[in-house]
């Protein structure tokens, strides 16, 4: 049975069928870390007596710090990821849930004090950058039942730790932001002029501080655009949303949209669109 989608779904593919597997709640930074992280959330999963739920995700340029507790196996896990590129498949089973963090783009480099691209397709251990306290951080989460709880002890631990603004990383979140905003900027060096930099200039503010280019992050937000259409059931019009897009063609738009997916966008509207029934 459909239902209405609460906001912060983005990304979330098929996100009928996951949100009747789990919960999630995202909650804005105070103010003094509004320039790093664009926000908080909490995932919770309770699926005992059911089979195992595998969650594909369409991944944004964003690092994450998470903390896991597999309530049912009695163990935490505490990582950064950084930027993904390519699938993200996660499979949660009986009972847990997930505290984490999600940064701005660019708003990890001032943690991290290295090229976010070191950390592009990795996953790190939480000590790795935030040291023993950090390594520490998951059994003070998960020795409170309550969310809200976790969540402030988290905050305080990121609040602890935050640098100055750097402007470099407001710049990368900026640009980052004009081409979420703009889903018919389609080249690099129209959203170079755009923004008032050289091609190779925004190459660089990408790699130091995004962690991945910026025609990844054009063509990512492009498929983000499209999903969402599919779910919402506007614009469903697949030749006029391609060209919409800045597709050469359909053809290329369904391949690419097919390999990030896994179904062509046909398909994926059949499953996930408005008129869909969750298995």
């Amino acid at each position: 049975m459909g239902r209405s989608l609460p906001a912060g779904t983005r990304g979330i593919l098929r996100p009928r069928t996951g949100l009747e597997r789990f919960r999630v709640e995202r909650t804005a930074p105070p103010p003094e870390l509004a320039p790093f992280v664009e926000f908080f959330w909490v995932l919770h999963w309770e699926l005992r007596g059911r089979p195992p739920h595998r969650q594909r995700v369409l991944t944004r340029p964003t690092v994450h710090v998470t903390f896991t507790s597999y309530l049912t196996e009695g163990r935490t896990r505490g990582r950064i990821a950084g930027v993904v590129r390519d699938d993200f498949v996660e499979e949660i089973a009986d009972e847990g849930r997930v505290v984490g963090v999600g940064f701005r783009p660019g708003g990890f480099r001032p943690f991290l004090n290295a090229p976010v691209s070191q950390i592009t397709g990795r996953f790190l251990g939480v000590d790795e950058v935030f040291g023993a306290a950090g390594g520490a951080l998951a059994g003070k989460l998960f020795a409170t039942s309550d969310p809200g709880e976790a969540l402030a002890l988290l905050e305080a631990f990121i609040i602890g730790l935050a640098p100055e603004p750097d402007p470099s990383a407001a710049r990368a979140a900026e640009v980052v932001e004009r081409i979420a905003a703009s889903p018919g900027l389609v080249r690099v060096d129209d959203l170079a002029a755009d923004v008032g930099l050289t091609a190779r200039s925004l190459q660089r503010l990408f790699h130091e501080y995004v962690g991945v280019g910026p025609k990844w992050v054009i063509r990512r937000f492009r498929l983000l655009e499209a999903a969402e259409r599919a779910v919402t059931g506007v614009g469903l019009d697949w030749s006029a949303l391609a060209a919409e897009l800045g597709y050469a063609d359909q053809a290329h738009f369904t391949r690419e949209f097919t390999a990030a997916v896994g179904s062509s966008p046909a398909r994926y509207a059949r499953e996930a669109g408005p008129g869909s029934i969750d298995a």
